[in-house]
């Protein structure tokens, strides 16, 4: 690819000079943002986010439904849901309003999934949200609500996967073989093979338009990207987006998943996980409000808020963010489950929001009985936090330990004993976040015991306030 102004910079296409890379404080600050997965794969509504892939393969529940419910790839393909995602009730003021008051400090639609149909206007090609179905630019919309609203605006590029994502329709007759649908279909290669340079070429000019035209403040990629092939495509983006950033005055991040990029010069992330410990480099769970889809699909299986709060702590007290995902319907509408789930955060983070934003971990993460399992894919496999369960962050002279259940009566935090760095004559009085009057508390070797209010100030994870006489 010919060389740009951009190119030029602080930033050289190179994994040493992208070392001098450092994370925004917006992002360090912020905590907590939202995803969203919404794109053609919404119409069907059956399966996943996949269903694009996965109705091309002759295995797969979605091929069979795909076939009784609308006739053969031959006759209708995927190409053929486009006109029925119209997105005629797409409000994204409101989409804005929603994820303010859900605490929201950061915003990442999906620019391009996995299917190849972008959601934003593409100058590549003609299978767009502009020039087909809702005919408008979905992404160019968000941005400017989002930061009407003060939000911090983002984007994913899932193009990768794109290489290889419909390959199983040159397994049988289909659609995909017609050379008309080149465009949105192509170039279904096998899985097993790495991108060519056309291809790495083409991905690499539409990631930085997306930088170009809607300057977001974090690029967000799938894991695909860590195919050998990309290694020096990656680097050339990074150098051009992080000068990008110093010539907006901004600060921007990249998040990748597993060894895409080298330590230090992007953000780590982690699909529906999570870590055991903490972290001394930032990170990110991406996770979803549903467990069995990103997309809209029905039925949904959702998590409850209280699960996703106590995983928004666990993960904020070892030094992460959590990306939170929802899934619109095709006319653009937010499922009211999934409303109702953001709200009920957002009236969390109204109390607890001081424990959270801007704070850094302390010198432990936390204590109790309940295990996080750590890596990808685990996010449904631990057992509800309990009252002995407590995290901690720290923010100047004040010491948060939340506890992830209602501690009843009172709570011992065994971490803060007389043997701990928090020694008696350093604390100078406790609240719980939300009730008004500082708690009777003790120290022994056992703990630091606090006493609870009668009434609890919130419906999830509670939050004692430790205020010091000096620096946490």
């Amino acid at each position: 690819m010919s060389p740009r102004a951009s190119d030029a910079g602080k930033f050289e296409p190179n994994w040493e000079s992208l070392k001098a890379y450092t994370v925004p404080q917006w992002y360090e600050d912020g905590k907590f943002g939202i995803f969203i997965h919404w794109g053609v794969y919404a119409v069907p509504a059956f399966g996943n986010e996949w269903y694009p892939r996965n109705m091309y393969e002759q295995d797969r529940p979605e091929f069979n439904h795909h076939v009784e419910t609308y006739g053969p790839q031959t006759e209708f393909g995927y190409k053929d849901f486009i006109p029925q995602f119209t997105a005629e009730k797409y409000d994204p003021q409101q989409w804005a309003r929603l994820f303010r008051e859900s605490g929201a400090r950061f915003v990442v639609p999906v620019a391009e999934h996995h299917d190849g149909f972008a959601m934003y206007d593409c100058s590549f090609s003609e299978w767009t949200a502009v020039k087909m179905g809702p005919r408008r630019d979905l992404i160019g919309e968000l941005v400017a609500a989002v930061r009407q609203h003060g939000m911090v605006f983002g984007l994913s590029s899932h193009r990768a996967e794109h290489w290889w994502f419909f390959s199983g329709g040159r397994e049988f007759p289909s659609d995909v073989q017609d050379p008309r649908y080149a465009g949105l279909y192509g170039p279904a290669n096998p899985k097993e093979t790495q991108p060519d340079e056309a291809f790495l070429n083409d991905w690499l000019a539409r990631t930085r338009e997306l930088v170009d035209k809607y300057r977001p403040q974090l690029v967000w990629f799938d894991w695909w990207i860590e195919e050998p092939a990309f290694a020096p495509y990656l680097q050339q983006f990074a150098a051009y987006y992080y000068n990008r950033g110093e010539e907006w005055r901004q600060g921007v991040a990249i998040n990748y998943k597993h060894q895409a990029f080298a330590d230090g010069t992007a953000v780590y992330d982690i699909e529906r996980g999570q870590l055991a410990g903490l972290r001394e480099q930032f990170w990110q769970t991406d996770t979803s409000v549903s467990k069995n889809s990103w997309g809209y699909v029905e039925p949904q299986d959702y998590k409850t808020a209280c699960s996703i709060i106590g995983d928004l702590v666990d993960i904020v007290s070892k030094n992460g963010a959590l990306l939170l995902n929802i899934g619109p319907r095709p006319d653009g509408t937010i499922p009211e489950p999934e409303e109702a789930i953001l709200r009920d955060i957002g009236r969390w983070l109204a109390v607890n929001g001081e424990a959270i934003y801007g704070t850094r971990p302390w010198t432990v993460f936390g204590e109790g009985p309940t295990q996080v399992i750590e890596g990808s894919f685990k996010d449904t496999e631990r057992q509800p936090f309990t009252s002995q369960d407590i995290r901690f962050t720290t923010r100047e002279n004040t010491l948060y330990a939340i506890c992830l259940d209602w501690p009843e009566g009172s709570v011992t935090i065994t971490s803060l004993g007389e043997d701990s760095p928090l020694k008696m004559d350093m604390i100078a009085d406790i609240h719980l976040l939300g009730s008004p009057t500082a708690l009777a508390w003790s120290q022994g070797s056992n703990g630091l015991t606090i006493r609870t209010p009668l009434e609890r100030p919130c419906d999830h994870a509670y939050s004692f306030k430790i205020t010091l006489r000096g620096p946490a």
